[in-house]
């Protein structure tokens, strides 16, 4: 019982790494450059999945963009230069972590924003409410409860 048990958790640990997309064949030979795609690939944004990165994802495109990173690097780029290469041809969407200026800004302060907002309408509505009280005593009078018991009683 013991070894199936084992071997289910050693599947589950396995069985997702079967699923990393960087295919064997995209893997660069110099180890130093082969690192560095993978640090620009974990930046970069899968444009069919959105929220996961190049490196991770299994689409068609980020296989493209994989190997775009590759080959940049193979031809000499720093870093700066293949990430600034790939936003030039897709677009500043195409970085997981957009930059803190010009039409960005507003994605970057649009939460704080809504955030202070939100907290300024509750605190509005509780102060606004705080002197409508509910009666102290809603017990029902004698003719409700006179209405209720024959109420009941058709039933």
């Amino acid at each position: 019982m013991k070894e199936k048990c084992l071997f289910l958790v050693l599947l589950c640990i396995y069985v997702p790494t079967l699923s990393l997309s960087v295919q064997p064949d995209e893997i660069l030979a110099d180890v130093e450059l082969e690192n560095r795609a993978r640090m620009i690939s974990k930046e970069l944004r899968c444009l069919v999945c959105q929220n996961e990165n190049i490196d991770s994802s299994n689409a068609e495109l980020a296989r493209d963009l994989r190997l775009l990173v590759r080959e940049r690097l193979l031809l000499g780029g720093s870093n700066e230069d293949v990430i600034s290469h790939v936003v030039k041809r897709y677009g500043e969407f195409v970085l997981l972590k957009p930059k803190f200026a010009g039409e960005s800004l507003i994605l970057w302060l649009i939460g704080p924003i809504v955030l202070i907002c939100s907290i300024f309408c509750l605190l509005l509505f509780h102060w606004k409410n705080k002197g409508a009280r509910l009666p102290e005593d809603l017990r029902l009078n004698s003719e409700e409860e006179q209405e209720l018991a024959n109420y009941f009683k058709k039933k």
